[in-house]
């Protein structure tokens, strides 16, 4: 079982890094390079994008990592340490805020935007962008510290059950 639990502790320190990294790059290299764009390439560029990130890859650390940071969890409470199980349960929190935030913040602007048209056939394209760009940046950057702040979390989870004899 100490096996099981530290791989999937593991695994969940894997998956929620590659998430915070995601909202990171976003924050600090799409976004900006994105900024520099004329409206019209901007829709056309964050549309493309909202379509391509919705596959498998992408889902394995965006919803794999709250399931795994889960199993965890139960894992640890079921033979842990107490300290570790703290770490795992704050990991949880600030990784369902990001999963809250980007239902209630984020995908509704990428439907809005993807309801916009195609770039070629919007009437203002500088009215949809104000609309979604510094709103979506802003909670971007929120998104990126959760899950940066869960990253850390469960990191350091990882590093107190190494350091933890086991019982037996």
């Amino acid at each position: 079982m100490p096996a099981l639990r530290t791989a999937v502790l593991f695994g969940a320190t894997l998956t929620t890094g590659l998430g915070a990294g995601l909202f990171y790059s976003y924050s600090c290299s799409v976004m900006p390079g994105l900024a520099r764009a004329d409206d019209r390439s901007f829709i056309e560029v964050m549309q493309r994008i909202n379509v391509a990130i919705l596959n498998g890859w992408f889902m394995l650390s965006f919803l794999g990592a709250l399931v795994l940071i889960g199993v965890a969890g139960v894992l640890e409470l079921r033979g842990g340490s107490r300290t570790v199980l703290l770490w795992i349960g704050a990991a949880a929190v600030f990784q369902l805020a990001m999963l809250v935030i980007t239902g209630a913040v984020s995908v509704p602007l990428n439907d809005r935007l993807a309801a916009a048209g195609a770039p070629g056939h919007i009437a203002d394209p500088a009215a949809v962008r104000a609309a979604f760009e510094d709103t979506w940046v802003r909670w971007n950057l929120i998104r990126a510290l959760t899950c940066t702040a869960a990253f850390g979390c469960i990191a350091w989870a990882l590093r107190l059950s190494a350091r933890i004899p086991e019982a037996g």
